[in-house]
């Protein structure tokens, strides 16, 4: 069986509205509902099996509720991850019209989000470039990358970068070659990869090669991966999905979560439960195996990553 652990991401799980094509269900989005539910799915996790957690200040309230989670259970085993660089501004407002999250990758942010962050200290294990990307200069900006070093060395810490968008593969890269010391300053990579985006394939199966820490986001394509209506072009890839569902006895999510296993092998693939329900179905990809021809016929379903993104960027906040 793959070695591939699933974690646990919190964007859905510390804020009220999130980019995902979620069924609007009769949902309490109080901050004490969205913690107590934060809390529970975390304890399950745990019990369960999980031991990576995956954060980030712009999720809304998701770093303090790990915090308290991390803080009162006191779990010596658990890896914890967390990113700087975008702030959370629709300060909990239900149908926040304007932006959730802005993005600033100056030095000044990342000591700021720092001072927070390292209340996860010492299950904190990687720190991360919250959406790294070439525009915003963070990668040639010597007093964040040296700061970066810095935490390295001080904290034993990994350093990572998340990606999105069509330009994954060149930010990966531009990022391979930072160095400090004769050694790469990057040690691990948050990248988004499922069943449509396969774009990042060669180079993530490069840096695995490496011994680099692969993060898997996004796995279930922000739930494109589910039967709609509203994705004609996607009927063919439902049609086959709902085959292999049936064909071994579990969902959609857990199909689209082992064919990332099977056939690129990162280090984690992280969950996006919103709920103890969904995260049961998500760990259900741990009990099969694809078959050679399974993986063949999921690879055929990968999309121009230019529409992708731009389907993606399409997607409301709900």
């Amino acid at each position: 069986m793959s070695s591939t652990k699933i974690g646990l991401g919190l964007a859905a799980l510390g804020r009220p509205d999130y980019i995902n094509i979620r069924p609007e269900a009769e949902l309490n989005k109080s901050v004490e509902a969205f913690k107590t539910n934060a809390l529970k799915v975390l304890d399950e996790s745990y019990a369960l099996g999980i031991r990576d957690f995956d954060v980030a200040p712009s999720y809304g309230l998701g770093e303090q509720f790990l915090q308290d989670w991390n803080d009162s259970r006191n779990h010596k085993n658990v890896n914890l991850s967390t990113k700087f660089g975008y702030t959370y501004v629709a300060n909990w407002e239900i149908g926040f019209t304007g932006k959730h999250e802005i993005k600033e990758h100056s030095i000044d942010k990342l000591n700021e989000q720092w001072d927070v962050s390292k209340a996860l200290l010492p299950n904190l294990k990687i720190y991360q470039i919250h959406s790294a990307t070439l525009d915003s200069g963070v990668l040639k900006n010597d007093a964040v990358l040296s700061r970066l070093h810095e935490l390295k060395e001080a904290h034993q810490l990994k350093i990572g970068i998340s990606s999105s968008g069509t330009e994954q593969i060149k930010i990966i890269n531009k990022a391979r070659k930072i160095k400090f010391d004769g050694k790469d300053l990057f040690d691990s990579y948050q990248v988004t990869f499922n069943i449509f985006e396969q774009s990042t394939y060669s180079v993530l199966k490069e840096l695995l090669a490496e011994g680099k820490t692969i993060i898997i986001k996004e796995a279930l394509a922000n739930g494109r991966i589910f039967k709609n209506d509203k994705f004609s072009a996607y009927k063919s890839s439902y049609q086959l999905l709902e085959e292999l569902s049936k064909k071994y006895h579990v969902g959609t999510d857990a199909i689209a979560i082992r064919f990332i296993m099977d056939s690129l092998e990162p280090s984690v693939i992280l969950s996006g439960a919103s709920s103890s329900n969904q995260l049961q179905q998500n760990l259900k990809a741990l009990n099969f195996k694809l078959n050679a021809n399974d993986i063949e016929q999921l690879k055929s379903l990968a999309v121009n990553p230019e529409n992708y993104w731009q389907e993606r960027s399409n997607l409301s906040w709900n």
